[in-house]
């Protein structure tokens, strides 16, 4: 019996012994082909065969990566097998905690060419072209999906399609290749219109603006927050969105790469070496704690085609933004290894930078895949380096990761601290999960937040989470103004308040604005000259003042004439008289020219849409006389002059000319006599019935079948929406028709 129970007691400990044992076999991968700028690390964190072809990735609360795998992407040099659905959403684990990855968990799978990952409002918000989705997170795995946009990529190659998905410090989740952005309101999915940014990646600064760039073109940047400049639909502006921020596209590669088109003249130096990028992307703005301060708010851009990780000095000034590069002719990070193919790039919570390594030989997708780089290809055996993939970090020398917190098991009381951290990711992460929970307690702290914190960053951080929360008023963002001489956290209330704009705070609103133009600061005049549109609308005369006065101090200032613009929407044509007669109209100024552009192109699109109305209503008013010739015509007779005992006459009818809504309620439901019709009195022995309950008849038709009554027999022609037909479908007649006294009522 000793014995059994010592083999036991053996065998336990051996197994518990063995369970403590954490040292995981880890692919090796050697970096020594790679060369990082002097005071820094380069570290391969997760490779094959944990993943293949990473795109994108995400870090969840517990700051484990998610990485979005889109194994389908050239797998050939004919491109074949692109629509398999092989592609992956998996989740990254270090179990043994050296900061390499050892196992990994499929979340999702059988996705064909997914792109863009972000954790959202709990979930995951994620790319499959053409759907945008959204699935939330149980004991990682997915739970309770659903479509957010079935457009949200419309044609083109893999190359040219949206991605990104960037929450933003407004609380709006943006894009790269697309003019859309979405957010998450009340459980319920909002895609509002913004302006076009960029081919692959986008990023953003700690103030808010928003940066992108294309294949050729290494880095480009707005200059205002996002949709500030954006309100007026009748004009783009040019001078405040998508500056090109690097003066030259020159690029520094350690040896000769292959590119589309290297035949063309001056693509390729003597030595067979790229000159200007190609193929830029995934830029990032670096926001981390960790690099030294002279990197914070660098941008790092992925050169997949020359090999290399550019970094550029970004120099804000009030109202724009320079870039140059970092070290003369010298790369942040570059190898000679071609199946290095960075293509995005992150901020992580350790205050480290991430690389998505593509790790492949094909970079080129077959849409624009010349002969002369197939051959290259070939050549060179590129199309054999496949199945591959890797994380980079990149780490200051003699740095120890910290401890990573557990976001999900925080109060709230230390996620709004978290508000000031150094690391932007962090601040970012709790500004959103203080939205998600709603847990109102946290208004205060932010409010105190706000009040006692001398760190514009913060304060910006703690305004949105409380806008995220619907916690702010004019009357807060009033004080807010008034105790602060921060000219971002000022800019930003000037946004926020825009919102607020009601007859009520008007005299406040002038006031407000009158005195922080005494400030004469550039910065916060430009935020007020783009956030004044929606108070311009309630009282244009005391408005106009301002516009004009910021217009005129900034004349030479097109991106403040851009701003003025946008808060002018709908009311150039009113400021144009104002200036008449003030006597300081100058057609000749950049506002005024722009203006008077903004007319025509208010004409023109009225004439198209004139143009089209037309076209539609020919087209519904035939289908509409098709349904009375069938349905109607044999009663009210062929010209609508209604036959004696049996219908009345549309001619000069009341029930045609005024009322839609008592007009569509007597062709669904139908109508019994007796009805008066123009002074005359018809006691009628059929009930007319109803079109409704015919499941032929769809809301088009009934819409259609107004529209003929409407022009054959008004003098006026009005309009009504499929939205308000099926809102009459379930008025109800107290008994099976209507009757005159019942329809009088609307």
């Amino acid at each position: 019996m000793k014995n059994r129970y010592y083999i036991l007691f053996s065998f336990l400990t051996l197994l518990i012994i063995s369970s403590c044992n954490t040292n995981y076999n880890e692919p090796q991968i050697s970096l020594d082909s790679y060369v990082v700028e002097n005071g820094f690390n380069l570290k391969a964190i997760a490779s094959e065969p944990y993943i293949e072809a990473p795109v994108s990735m995400s870090f969840d609360n517990k700051g484990r990566i998610w990485v979005v795998q889109m194994k389908a992407y050239m797998q050939n040099l004919e491109g074949t097998g692109e629509d398999t659905p092989n592609g992956r959403i998996s989740i990254l684990e270090d179990l043994d905690n050296d900061g390499v990855t050892d196992h990994v968990k499929v979340f999702l799978d059988s996705l064909i060419l997914p792109r863009a990952i972000a954790h959202v409002y709990g979930g995951i918000l994620y790319a499959e072209p053409p759907n945008l989705w959204f699935v939330e997170i149980e004991n990682d795995q997915p739970k309770n999906k659903v479509l957010v946009d079935n457009q949200y990529t419309r044609g083109g190659n893999v190359e040219h399609r949206p991605n990104g998905l960037m929450m933003h410090l407004d609380n709006w989740i943006y894009n790269a290749k697309s003019s859309a952005r979405y957010q998450r309101k009340n459980g319920k999915w909002i895609k509002e219109k913004t302006s076009f940014r960029g081919q692959w990646g986008i990023s953003k600064d700690n103030f808010g603006r928003i940066y992108h760039n294309n294949n050729s073109v290494i880095l480009k940047g707005d200059l205002v927050l996002p949709n500030t400049h954006f309100k007026n639909p009748f004009f783009t502006p040019k001078a405040a969105l998508g500056k090109n921020l690097t003066p030259n596209q020159r690029i520094y590669p350690l040896h000769a790469t292959s590119i589309n088109r290297g035949y063309i003249a001056g693509r390729l130096d003597k030595d067979s070496i790229v000159i200007n990028a190609t193929a830029a992307c995934g830029p990032v703005i670096y926001r981390g704690n960790q690099f030294p301060k002279e990197y914070a708010e660098n941008a790092f851009v992925c050169i997949p085609e020359g090999n290399l990780i550019k970094r550029i000095v970004l120099t804000p000034s009030p109202n724009n933004l320079s870039g140059k590069q970092a070290i003369p002719k010298k790369e942040f990070i570059a190898s000679t290894d071609e199946a290095f193919r960075p293509v995005n790039l992150f901020n992580g919570p350790d205050g480290s930078l991430y690389i998505v390594d593509m790790h492949r030989g094909i970079l080129q997708d077959k849409a624009y895949l010349t002969p002369y780089l197939r051959n290259q290809y070939a050549k060179k055996q590129l199309d054999t380096v496949m199945g591959m993939g890797r994380i980079l970090k990149v780490q200051k020398e003699n740095t120890t990761t910290p401890k990573m917190i557990d976001f999900e098991k925080l109060p709230t009381s230390e996620l709004v601290t978290l508000l000031e951290h150094s690391n932007g990711w962090y601040r970012d992460r709790a500004q959103q999960l203080l939205i998600l929970r709603k847990d109102y307690t946290s208004v205060t702290l932010l409010k105190e937040m706000i009040t006692s914190s001398k760190n514009p960053i913060t304060q910006i951080h703690a305004l949105h989470t409380l806008n995220g929360l619907d916690a702010l008023s004019f009357n807060y963002l009033e004080k807010v103004i008034a105790n602060s001489n921060q000219s971002k956290t000022i800019s930003h209330v000037l946004v926020l308040l825009e919102q607020f704009s009601n007859s009520n705070y008007v005299l406040k609103m002038i006031e407000l604005t009158n005195k922080l133009l005494l400030k004469k600061n550039p910065e916060i005049d430009l935020y007020i000259s783009n956030s004044l549109g929606n108070w311009a609308k309630l009282t244009p005369t005391e408005f106009f003042p301002i516009l004009f006065k910021l217009s005129d101090q900034y004349q030479e200032n097109k991106i403040f004439q851009e701003g003025i613009i946008s808060s002018l929407r709908g009311l150039e044509k009113d400021f144009i008289l104002y200036q008449k007669q003030e006597n300081t109209y100058n057609a000749s100024t950049v506002l005024n020219k722009d203006l008077n552009i903004i007319l025509k192109n208010q004409l023109d699109a009225e004439k198209k849409q004139n143009q089209k109305l037309k076209k539609q209503n020919v087209k519904a008013i035939k289908a509409g006389e098709k349904i009375f010739s069938n349905n109607c015509a044999t009663c009210h007779g062929n010209q609508g002059q209604g036959i004696t005992s049996l219908a009345p006459p549309f001619i000069k009818s009341e029930f045609i000319s005024q009322s839609l809504e008592r007009l569509a309620l007597v062709i669904l439901h139908g109508l019994s006599g007796p009805i008066h019709v123009n002074g005359t009195l018809y006691n009628l022995n059929a009930t007319m019935p109803g079109l409704g309950a015919n499941p032929e008849f769809k809301d088009e038709d009934i819409q259609n079948i107004i529209y003929y009554l409407q022009n054959t027999f008004s003098e006026k022609e009005k309009k009504i929406s499929i939205q308000k037909i099926k809102e009459l479908r379930n008025v109800k007649p107290k008994e099976s028709v209507f009757t005159e006294k019942e329809l009088l009522k609307y």
